[in-house]
């Protein structure tokens, strides 16, 4: 029984070595097939970009000229005629609309007449001035006679000036029942049609002066100290493929919009805005403090390991991430000026900087696609 016991622990042990074995060579052959490690992650690398003396600061505005006025008659009545239409280009002096003229030209008769009879009362006067005159020289009239008729006669005198006066008047309104454009422009607007009874000074058109223009924008109460008036700018209007005109400040409103809270400024165009046309959308980009800094995307900024803000810069030669502090300036809607802690020719990481780590080799891409490669190394040249 002891012989069959020994012969049994011997074969367990036999068993339990050959275990041993197997589980040995199956690890080695697992070491002999390990996966290979993950390639580098890519990433979007860009340069920081030339503000091209734009500031940080953008504002939606809208083309206007710098004269815009509202017409309308001096005086009221029935709009009998009207000339023009919006969007026609008119010239200083052209008629635009009439007004229904008859009354007018009646109280343009009514006054001629009035004026014709006090003219008759001053001849009358001054005949009896002259006769009194001459009868007091003769002291067939007293003093006080004589004083009464010059008082009679410098009285009709007054009502002939007065009465002419109101004739000019009634004349002038007369001529007022015809608008007429004050310089040349275009009919930016309407507001009155033919056969419609309107006031003095009721708006009958809006006429866009030619000349410059200016492109109107509100600023918000948190930049309004940031602004003045004469600080240059840029405009871009939505339409003209990236072109950029430049501009000036003209005007602040003082006070902010009891609304919407921003003040209301106006930005005139210096260069040539002959294809800019009324009532278009633009940007105005207004140039600041640090408007010669870099930009770079908002994605790109990443919190600084000792706080502040830090960029991912990409060596090219190692493709290795180091996490550089950076000075940043005002916030933009597009980006951010870089002030100081990269230069123009760094790599920066543009997106997905909060999945990355300081020493991680990455495979840099431009927007592009394309691999982002060291510069091949300058050889020197030596003379023979």
């Amino acid at each position: 029984m002891a012989t069959f016991r020994s012969a049994k622990q011997a074969a367990g042990m036999a068993f339990a070595a050959m275990i041993a074995i197997a589980g040995t060579l199956g690890l080695g052959g697992c070491d002999g097939a390990r996966a290979p490690a993950d390639p580098p992650r890519p990433v979007l690398v860009v340069h920081p970009t030339a503000a091209g003396g734009l500031g940080a600061e953008a504002f939606a505005g809208e083309i206007h000229a710098r004269q815009e006025s509202p017409l309308a008659f001096r005086v009221g009545g029935n709009l009998v005629r009207r000339l023009v239409d919006v969007g026609a280009r008119v010239h200083r002096g052209q008629v635009l609309a009439e007004l229904d003229p008859g009354d007018l030209r009646l109280q343009v008769q009514a006054s001629q007449a009035q004026l014709a009879a006090a003219e008759a009362e001053l001849s009358r006067a001054a005949a009896d001035r002259a006769r009194y005159a001459m009868l007091a020289k003769q002291q067939l009239v007293s003093r006080s006679a004589l004083d009464a008729q010059d008082a009679a006669y410098k009285a009709a005198a007054g009502q002939v000036r007065a009465l002419r006066a109101q004739r000019d008047v009634a004349g002038n309104a007369a001529g007022y029942s015809r608008l007429v454009a004050p310089r040349d422009g275009v009919i930016a607007s309407r507001a009155a049609e033919a056969g419609q009874v309107v006031a003095p000074g009721q708006p009958v058109f809006t006429l866009a002066g030619d000349g410059s223009r200016e492109v109107a924008i509100a600023i918000p109460e948190s930049e309004i100290h940031q602004v003045h008036v004469g600080q240059p700018a840029l405009v871009e209007p939505w339409n003209a493929g990236g072109r950029r005109i430049p501009g000036v400040i003209r005007e602040i409103a003082p006070a902010a919009d009891s609304q919407a809270r921003t003040y209301a400024a106006r930005v005139t165009l210096q260069g040539d805005a002959a294809r800019v046309e009324l009532g278009q959308s633009a940007r105005v980009y207004l140039r600041g403090e640090h408007a010669q800094a870099p930009l770079v995307p908002l994605s790109a900024v990443q919190p600084g390991p000792m706080g502040g803000s830090a960029l991912w810069v990409v060596d090219v030669a190692t493709h290795r991430l180091k996490l550089v502090p950076v000075r940043l300036g005002a916030y933009g809607s597009d980006g951010v000026p870089v002030l100081s802690g990269v230069s123009a020719n760094d790599w920066i990481v543009a997106a997905g900087g909060h999945l990355l780590h300081a020493g991680e080799q990455v495979a840099p891409m431009d927007r592009d696609n394309r691999p982002v490669q060291a510069p091949a190394p300058t050889r020197a040249v030596t003379g023979r």
